[in-house]
Protein backbone atom coordinates (compact mmCIF):
# COMPACT_ATOMS: atom_id res chain seq x y z
CA UNK A 1 0.00 0.00 0.00
CA UNK A 2 3.22 2.33 0.24
CA UNK A 3 6.25 2.44 -1.56
CA UNK A 4 9.51 4.08 -1.62
CA UNK A 5 11.37 5.71 -4.59
CA UNK A 6 15.33 6.71 -4.92
CA UNK A 7 16.41 9.45 -7.20
CA UNK A 8 19.88 10.70 -7.61
CA UNK A 9 22.62 7.93 -8.14
CA UNK A 10 25.11 8.47 -10.80
CA UNK A 11 28.56 8.27 -11.48
CA UNK A 12 31.15 10.83 -9.84
CA UNK A 13 34.93 11.44 -9.23
CA UNK A 14 36.77 11.07 -6.24
CA UNK A 15 36.01 14.55 -4.08
CA UNK A 16 32.88 14.90 -5.87
CA UNK A 17 29.14 15.17 -4.64
CA UNK A 18 25.80 13.77 -5.25
CA UNK A 19 22.29 14.47 -3.05
CA UNK A 20 20.26 10.89 -3.12
CA UNK A 21 16.18 11.60 -2.48
CA UNK A 22 13.48 9.30 -1.74
CA UNK A 23 9.85 10.22 -1.93
CA UNK A 24 7.32 7.61 0.07
CA UNK A 25 4.15 7.26 -1.98
CA UNK A 26 0.76 5.35 -1.10
CA UNK A 27 -1.31 5.28 1.91
CA UNK A 28 0.47 7.10 4.31
CA UNK A 29 -0.53 8.36 7.61
CA UNK A 30 2.73 9.26 9.20
CA UNK A 31 6.59 8.15 8.81
CA UNK A 32 8.98 7.03 11.48
CA UNK A 33 12.48 6.39 10.73
CA UNK A 34 13.91 7.08 7.49
CA UNK A 35 17.18 5.55 6.45
CA UNK A 36 19.67 5.52 3.76
CA UNK A 37 21.81 1.93 3.55
CA UNK A 38 24.04 0.84 0.85
CA UNK A 39 25.76 -2.55 -0.13
CA UNK A 40 28.99 -2.57 -2.09
CA UNK A 41 30.11 -5.58 -4.50
CA UNK A 42 30.69 -8.66 -2.46
CA UNK A 43 29.73 -7.02 0.69
CA UNK A 44 27.17 -6.70 3.62
CA UNK A 45 24.35 -4.42 3.48
CA UNK A 46 24.79 -1.46 5.81
CA UNK A 47 23.61 1.17 7.53
CA UNK A 48 24.76 4.39 6.28
CA UNK A 49 22.46 7.04 8.06
CA UNK A 50 19.26 7.44 9.57
CA UNK A 51 16.91 9.95 10.87
CA UNK A 52 13.59 10.06 13.01
CA UNK A 53 10.41 11.52 13.03
CA UNK A 54 11.39 14.09 15.62
CA UNK A 55 14.82 14.89 13.74
CA UNK A 56 17.36 12.83 15.81
CA UNK A 57 20.06 11.43 13.01
CA UNK A 58 22.60 8.70 13.10
CA UNK A 59 25.53 8.53 10.80
CA UNK A 60 28.15 5.47 10.08
CA UNK A 61 31.57 6.02 11.40
CA UNK A 62 32.62 5.92 7.58
CA UNK A 63 30.66 8.95 6.34
CA UNK A 64 30.07 11.12 9.51
CA UNK A 65 31.31 14.74 8.44
CA UNK A 66 30.74 13.96 5.10
CA UNK A 67 27.24 12.69 4.61
CA UNK A 68 24.25 14.76 5.59
CA UNK A 69 20.76 13.17 6.23
CA UNK A 70 17.28 14.93 6.10
CA UNK A 71 13.51 14.93 5.24
CA UNK A 72 10.94 17.65 4.85
CA UNK A 73 7.65 17.78 6.03
CA UNK A 74 6.48 15.52 4.00
CA UNK A 75 7.12 12.22 2.59
CA UNK A 76 10.61 12.58 1.44
CA UNK A 77 14.06 12.20 2.49
CA UNK A 78 17.97 13.21 1.41
CA UNK A 79 21.32 12.26 1.76
CA UNK A 80 23.72 14.83 0.30
CA UNK A 81 27.21 12.60 0.27
CA UNK A 82 30.22 15.62 0.03
CA UNK A 83 34.15 14.48 -0.65
CA UNK A 84 32.81 10.73 -1.88
CA UNK A 85 35.18 8.24 -1.99
CA UNK A 86 35.57 4.69 -4.07
CA UNK A 87 35.22 2.51 -1.28
CA UNK A 88 31.61 5.07 -1.32
CA UNK A 89 30.68 2.91 -4.37
CA UNK A 90 27.44 0.88 -3.85
CA UNK A 91 23.95 0.51 -4.77
CA UNK A 92 22.38 2.90 -1.98
CA UNK A 93 19.08 1.98 -0.60
CA UNK A 94 16.35 4.09 1.15
CA UNK A 95 14.28 2.91 3.94
CA UNK A 96 11.56 3.62 6.20
CA UNK A 97 8.59 2.50 8.66
CA UNK A 98 5.51 3.49 7.43
CA UNK A 99 2.08 3.69 9.01
CA UNK A 100 -1.21 3.56 7.47
CA UNK A 101 -4.35 4.78 7.65
CA UNK A 102 -5.16 1.86 10.13
CA UNK A 103 -2.47 2.52 12.16
CA UNK A 104 -0.59 -0.83 11.30
CA UNK A 105 3.23 -0.19 11.01
CA UNK A 106 5.35 -1.56 7.72
CA UNK A 107 8.97 -1.11 6.92
CA UNK A 108 9.56 -0.56 3.41
CA UNK A 109 12.68 -0.73 1.16
CA UNK A 110 13.43 1.43 -2.18
CA UNK A 111 14.62 -0.59 -5.19
CA UNK A 112 18.19 1.22 -4.72
CA UNK A 113 20.05 3.34 -7.02
CA UNK A 114 23.93 3.10 -7.83
CA UNK A 115 26.42 5.48 -7.13
CA UNK A 116 29.67 4.86 -8.54
CA UNK A 117 32.79 6.66 -7.55
CA UNK A 118 35.80 6.51 -9.57
CA UNK A 119 39.49 7.68 -8.99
Amino acid sequence: QAQLEEFGGGLVQVGGSLRLSCSASGIILRIGRMAWYRQAPGAQRELVASVTWDDRTQYADVVRGRFTISRDNANTVYLRMNTLKPEDTAVYYCNADIEDNRGRSTNYWGQGTQVTVSS
